[in-house]
C-alpha cells in the first residue's frame, strides 16, 4: 500500500510540474538571484503574487533540473499554499517575516506530506505525519516549502551527492564536477535559482562544503542554537541544520526564524540567554570596519592549490581594505594532537532511534533492516555495513567517553585552546578557505577529493561557522571563504560576512547549459 501511495506521490508531482503556468497572471518573472526582500517588495507593489513565484520558480525547475538533479520532491500544495498567502495579506496587508518566500528543503528533514527518504531506498516509502520543530518555525513566518532536495545517501559523503532514490547532483557551473556533500541538492538547487533559499544539514561539512562548491552562503551555526528534531541523523553529538542561500541577509532572516528552544532537542537548552532581539541588527555594511581578523596557518597543507591561494590572499587584501586588521599566521598550540580522535561512530544508535521515534515501522526497526532493503550505491553500502559490524564510540581514544560539545572533555579542550588563542589576541574571527582545493570530477571524486576544511574544527568544537563566497578559479569553479566564531558569536560573524559579501560582490548565477 504503501509503495502505490509512493508512486500516486510520483505521478501527482509531475502533473504538477507540467501544469504550472499561472491562472492569475499571464506574465514571466525573472527569478535569478530574487531575495526575500525584493520578493516583499514585489508583492507589495503588486509587481507579481506568490502564486506568480511559485509558478516560476516550478517552470525553472522542469526547465533546467534535468541537467542538475536537484530536486527530488515538489510539494503538491505548493501553488495553493501561495494562493492562502496571497489571501492572507490582501486580507491583512501585512507579510510575516518569510511569508510567501520558496524554500527547499534537504531529503532528510521531516515536512508533513513529503517524502523523506534520506536518500535510502529503506526510507523510501516514509511519509511523515508531523514537520520537524524548524519546519514548523518556518511556516509559521508564512514560508512556502516549494520542494525537497537530493543529498548523499544517509548523509554519508562529503564528497558528491548520490542516493539510491534520485541519483547523482550536477555542480550547475560546471555539470562534470560535484557539488560536495551531503547537501548538494540544496546547494546546486538554491545555486541554480529553483526557490530563494534552502536547508542544508553540516554533521562535518555537509552545508559549508556545497555552499562553497556552488558560490553561496553556508550557516554551520553554534550547536544548540537551532533544533535537530524530526531530521534523519548522521551523528547527533555533531550535527546541525542551517540556511544556505545567496546572500548574507537572506541566510540571517532564515537563521532568525529558526533559532531557540525545542524541547524535544535538549542541546537547544544551551541557546537560552545567547540569542538577540533579533540577527537582521548585524547587517552593517561596515562590519569589518575596526575588526581583527586572524588567519588560521593549521588549514594551509601543502596541498593547497594555487588558485584558490591566490583567491585567499585576495580576500585577505579585501578584508585589510574594508577596515579589519589582518593577523596572519595565528597557531593553535597543540592543534594537531587536540584535533586527533574527535569522531565518535554514532550512527547505528541515533539512526535506530530516529526510526523507533519517528518511522514506526516493524520491518524497519535497525540498521540491519537497511541493509537487508539494499542500497544501489557501494559507498553508502560500505558505510552501512562497517556501521552494523563495528562497536560504537570513539575512534582512536576508546576509553574516553563520547559525549556532547558541551560535556565531551576533548572537544572543551580543543574549543578552549582555540578560544584562548582568539582572546589572546583580541580576534573577532579565524579566516581559511572552506576548501583548499577545487571540486572534484563527477567522473572521478574519490581521487580527487582533498581539501575539505570545513571537518576539522567547528564540527567537534561547536563553534559556529559561515562560508561566503570569495571567487572562482578555473573552469568556471566557485571558492568560499570560512569565518569561525566563538560560541554563540553569530551576531558577530554576521556583521563580518555581510560586510565582506557587500565589498567584494563575488556571487553570480551559473548559466546552465
Amino acid at each position: 500500500m504503501k509503495k502505490l501511495y509512493s508512486a500516486i506521490f510520483t505521478i501527482l508531482t509531475l502533473l504538477l510540474i507540467t501544469s504550472c503556468k499561472s491562472e492569475s497572471v499571464d506574465m514571466e518573472i525573472n527569478v535569478e538571484e530574487l531575495t526575500i526582500a525584493k520578493i516583499h517588495e514585489a508583492y507589495k507593489s503588486g509587481e507579481f503574487t506568490a502564486e506568480d513565484l511559485v509558478n516560476a520558480y516550478l517552470n525553472r525547475i522542469k526547465e533546467l533540473d534535468t541537467f542538475t538533479n536537484a530536486i527530488t520532491a515538489i510539494n503538491p500544495k505548493a501553488i495553493k499554499l501561495a494562493k492562502q498567502s496571497d489571501s492572507l495579506f490582501k486580507e491583512t496587508g501585512n507579510l510575516k517575516p518569510l511569508q510567501g518566500i520558496p524554500i527547499l528543503v534537504k531529503d532528510n528533514i521531516n515536512v508533513q506530506g513529503l517524502p523523506t527518504t534520506a536518500g535510502s531506498l529503506a526510507l523510501q516509502d516514509y511519509i511523515p505525519e508531523k514537520d520537524a520543530f524548524i519546519i514548523k518555525k518556518l511556516k509559521d513566518a508564512g514560508a512556502i516549502i516549494l520542494a525537497k532536495t537530493n543529498m548523499a545517501e544517509w548523509a554519508f559523503s562529503p564528497m558528491h551527492t548520490e542516493s539510491s532514490t534520485a541519483g547523482t547532483t550536477h555542480n550547475p557551473y560546471n555539470l562534470d564536477y560535484v557539488p560536495a556533500g551531503s547537501s548538494g541538492g540544496t546547494a546546486a538547487g538554491v545555486a541554480a535559482n529553483f526557490a530563494v533559499i534552502g536547508l542544508g544539514t553540516d554533521t562535518g561539512n555537509s552545508i559549508r562544503g556545497p555552499s562553497s562548491h556552488c558560490d553561496l552562503v553556508g550557516f554551520r551555526t553554534t550547536l544548540g542554537l537551532i533544533s535537530r528534531s524530526a531530521i534523519v541523523p548522521l551523528y547527533l553529538r555533531n550535527d546541525v541544520v542551517g540556511p544556505m542561500g545567496r546572500t548574507v541577509t537572506d541566510a540571517t532572516k532564515v537563521l532568525e526564524v529558526m533559532a531557540g528552544y525545542d524541547p524535544t532537542d535538549s542541546i537547544t537548552a544551551h541557546s537560552d540567554g545567547n540569542i538577540p532581539e533579533n540577527y537582521t541588527q548585524f547587517l552593517q555594511k561596515n562590519g569589518l570596519k575596526g575588526a581583527k581578523i586572524g588567519v588560521l596557518s593549521h588549514l594551509f597543507g601543502d596541498d593547497t592549490d594555487p588558485e584558490i591561494v591566490t583567491l585567499f590572499n585576495k580576500a585577505m587584501k579585501d578584508i585589510d581594505s574594508l577596515g579589519a586588521e589582518i593577523i596572519p599566521n595565528v597557531v593553535i598550540p597543540d592543534f594537531d594532537e587536540l584535533r586527533q580522535d574527535q569522531w565518535c561512530s554514532a550512527f547505528k544508535t541515533d539512526l535506530e532511534n530516529f526510526l523507533s521515534t519517528y518511522v514506526k515501522n516493524d520491518t524497519i526497526k535497525t540498521i540491519k533492516d537497511v541493509i537487508r532493503i539494499g542500497t544501489n550505491s557501494d559507498f553508502a553500502r560500505q558505510r552501512l555495513t562497517s556501521s552494523a559490524e563495528s562497536e560504537e564510540g570513539r575512534y582512536g581514544h576508546p576509553e574516553t567517553p563520547c559525549l556532547d560539545a558541551y560535556h565531551d572533555e576533548r572537544r572543551i579542550a580543543f574549543r578552549e585552546a582555540i578560544e584562548k588563542v582568539m582572546d589572546s589576541l583580541q580576534l573577532d574571527a579565524l579566516v581559511y578557505p572552506t576548501w583548499r582545493n577545487k571540486p572534484a570530477h563527477i567522473a572521478n571524486f574519490q581521487e580527487e577529493y582533498k581539501g575539505d576544511n570545513s571537518q576539522i574544527i567547528a564540527p567537534h568544537t561547536g563553534q559556529p561557522a559561515f562560508t561566503v563566497p570569495m571567487g572562482f578559479s578555473g573552469d568556471n569553479l566557485p571558492a568560499g571563504i570560512q569565518f569561525l566564531g566563538r560560541m554563540f558569536s553569530e551576531p558577530t560573524l554576521i556583521k563580518l560576512t555581510y560586510a565582506y559579501e557587500q565589498g567584494t560582490d563575488h556571487r553570480k548565477p551559473p548559466v546552465i547549459e
